[in-house]
């Protein structure tokens, strides 16, 4: 099939793009994440995929659009749901972006990363699969975490230390008896998206 790839960042990119090569896919990135922040993150995490898609040769459609008010509209007043938000956006950008290049299926990076709600990045994406009309393809990537990792160690490939929106880089950082009672739990580890 030829299948485009959502993808977060070029770590969690590297073990899915091979796991779909082998079983025969066609495989073209997609870099759509509004939800990094601040920009020098944004921005660093793209620079970082552009350096490892050319190591590879993996081609990426690129949309650079940094649209903070539209995601931090979508979760203001709702940040224990704000992970639910930001897959929504980004699914249904890359379930467009694959109707329009009339790819057979899309998938995403997000379903690499053991730190996120596997089962709700399932969830969304079937139902956007189903209102775009795009099939998804569901892989568990998870298998292939350790793998991953080593290989970002090898290339010397820039690791982020948070999953991406203001939010889970304060939980990174701040401690835990700083922050507002009611906030959502910390969603990734030092080093993990």
């Amino acid at each position: 099939m030829k299948i485009l790839l959502h993808i977060c960042c070029a770590p969690c990119t590297i073990y899915p793009v091979e796991a779909l090569q082998a079983a025969g896919h066609q495989v073209r990135g997609f870099f759509f994440n509004p939800n990094i922040h601040p920009y020098q993150e944004f921005a660093r995490r793209a620079a970082t995929l552009e350096e490892y898609a050319a190591q590879t040769g993996l081609p990426v459609i690129w949309d650079r659009s940094y649209s903070l008010e539209e995601f931090l509209r979508r979760v203001v007043f709702r940040e224990a749901e704000r992970c639910r938000f930001c897959y929504h956006l980004r699914l249904a950008a890359a379930a467009r972006m694959a109707r329009r290049g009339k790819f057979d299926a899309f998938t995403s990076t997000l379903l690499y990363s053991k730190f996120q709600n596997h089962e709700l990045v399932r969830e969304l994406a079937q139902q956007v699969a189903r209102e775009v009309g795009v099939p998804f393809h569901y892989q568990d990537f998870r298998q292939g975490w350790t793998a991953g990792q080593a290989q970002t160690k090898k290339l010397g490939l820039y690791q982020q230390q948070y999953c991406g929106c203001i939010f889970s880089e304060r939980d990174r950082y701040l401690p835990a008896s700083q922050r507002r009672a009611g906030a959502a739990p910390p969603r990734s580890k030092p080093g993990q998206s």
